[in-house]
Formats: structure tokens, C-alpha cells, sequence
């Protein structure tokens, strides 16, 4: 049995149906509240509870072999970082271990560290700590920029309604950008990939890009020009919350460059590229436009 917390979320539900679709059994953490019907109708077990409920930790990690977390506040946004990310994650830590779990797959992201001066990075920098610590196998993924989350936010939101787009500074800066749908095959991989075990996988897309050539790839996919702007590090980017600006001019700071052929191949993961990526938003832009 292999428990999946975040299962609700984009990530968690598609590490989900990865495993169901290789014959796992799979129970699913869900909030009542949530909308988890879409879980059950595809074959989980759904069990309530909550990162916060230590009580419904120990019940669904109860006779589970594996646990996989993609649990994070900053989806939820119902809570704190440090409820969450930290003591809630600590917490799994202790059920799944406990209760005789025997790998634990969390998946992190890049540039965390206890050290780090951002309150997620920190969180997730302490969850991984005590991870290593903890006694239990564990897998430590640490994701790059999630293509899914920052294209739409700052491309496809101003292009796809006519407008500029805004980028900070000259947008020189490298990344490499990662679908949620391929952090999802690493995960659903790490379960059955015997290296992966007391390993953390730095993973990123196929390619280190600049947001100027993220535009380039939604022009050739949209097969029409894109206006853009700059705006100073520092300075808000319009239509976007004052947070994710910063951010964005923290990602003109640092490159995040890396080597994924060798690890793709070795974890069977086809990995999706920034012109992949575009051309399957602006084709389902177009279906729901019509």
C-alpha cells in the first residue's frame, strides 16, 4: 500500500493516477473538504485527515509501505509555512516511521535548506534534515521552477488576453524549468527505482531557458507576437500578487542549470520541453475557446 499526502493538489493527483495506472494499490490523505471524489472514482482509497491531525497520521499511515508527500501551504493556502511545511511534515515523518513504513518519498524543491532566507525554502530545508535522520529509506525530491505554475501566471494570463507580457530586467537569467507531469514520473519512478533510495534527485526539464525564450516558445506555438516589457527588479509586475513579483526578481539572480539526460534515462521519465509544454497550453486555450 502506498499512502499519497497532497493528493488533492496538481502534483499529488497525478502521482496518483500514475500509480494506480501501474497496478498499485494506493490510499489517498484528503481534507473533507476537498475535492476528492475524482481520487475515489479512479480507484484510491480515500482516508480523512490533516498534516495539523497527528491522530489521522498514525490511522492512515497504518499498515502502508511507502509514503509520498507533495504537501506544501503554498497550495493549500489555508494555512502557515510553518504549520504545514515544517510541523506538519515532521509529523508524517514520525507516523510513517512508527508505523513501520519502509521508504518515504518527499518531494521538496530546489534551494532548500534550513540555512535558506525564504520561509518555504527553510521549511522544507528542516523537513529534509529530519528525514535523513529519521531511520526510514527515503527519496529527496527537489524540483526546479514548475513550468505549470509560472507560465500561466506571467505569460499566458497577459498574452492570452492581448496584453504585454512583463518581465523583469533583461530576463537573462537560466532555468530549468520542469512540468508538474514529469515531478510526478520521478516520484511515481523513485517508488520502484532501487537507487533512489537515501538519494536526493535534483530535477529540472530537458533544458535551462530564459523567460524571454519561454515567450519565444508560446510565439511559435500561438504562431503570432508577443509584446513584451520589462519592469526593474524590485518593481511590481501587473496582474500579478506583490509576492511572485519578488520572486520573479529573485529568479533574475541565479541560473538553475541541470543535467537531466543521464537521470531521465536511468528513471524512464520522458521529459516535457518548454515548446511541448506551450504548444499543449495554447491548444487547450484554443478547445475551451470554442
Amino acid at each position: 500500500m502506498i499512502l499519497v499526502v497532497g493528493s488533492t493538489g496538481s502534483v499529488g493527483g497525478r502521482i496518483v493516477r500514475g500509480l494506480l495506472g501501474r497496478g498499485e494499490s494506493v490510499r489517498a490523505l484528503a481534507r473533507p473538504s476537498s475535492n476528492h471524489a475524482p481520487l475515489s472514482q479512479a480507484g484510491a482509497a480515500v482516508v480523512f485527515g490533516d498534516l495539523t491531525d497527528p491522530a489521522s497520521l498514525a490511522g492512515a499511515c497504518r499498515g502502508v509501505d511507502t509514503v509520498i508527500t507533495t504537501a506544501t501551504v503554498s497550495k493549500t493556502g489555508t494555512d502557515t509555512i510553518e504549520h504545514v511545511d515544517l510541523e506538519g511534515t515532521a509529523r508524517l515523518i514520525d507516523a510513517a516511521r512508527e508505523a513501520g513504513a519502509r521508504h518515504f518519498i518527499f518531494v521538496s524543491t530546489v534551494g532548500a535548506s534550513p540555512d535558506a532566507p525564504h520561509p518555504l525554502f527553510r521549511a522544507k530545508g528542516i523537513a529534509e534534515q529530519r528525514l535523513r535522520e529519521s531511520g526510514l529509506a527515503f527519496t529527496i525530491l527537489q524540483p526546479s521552477v514548475f513550468m505549470d505554475v509560472w507560465f500561466p501566471m506571467l505569460i499566458e494570463m497577459p498574452a492570452f488576453s492581448g496584453r504585454p507580457v512583463t518581465l523583469v530586467g533583461q530576463s537573462m537569467r537560466r532555468h530549468a524549468f520542469i512540468a508538474e507531469q514529469d515531478v510526478a514520473a520521478f516520484a511515481v519512478a523513485a517508488v520502484f527505482e532501487p537507487a533512489a533510495r537515501h538519494a536526493t534527485l535534483v530535477i529540472g526539464g530537458p533544458e535551462a531557458v530564459t523567460f524571454r525564450d519561454v515567450v519565444r516558445a508560446y510565439e511559435e506555438a500561438s504562431g503570432r507576437a508577443i509584446e513584451v516589457r520589462s519592469v526593474a527588479p524590485g518593481e511590481p509586475i501587473p496582474g500579478v500578487p506583490d509576492a511572485v513579483s519578488g520572486l520573479a526578481a529573485a529568479l533574475e539572480s541565479f541560473d538553475t542549470v541541470i543535467p537531466m539526460q543521464d537521470l531521465a534515462r536511468r528513471y524512464g521519465v520522458t521529459q516535457t520541453s518548454v515548446l511541448d509544454f506551450a504548444r499543449a497550453r495554447v491548444s487547450a486555450g484554443r478547445a475551451g475557446a470554442r
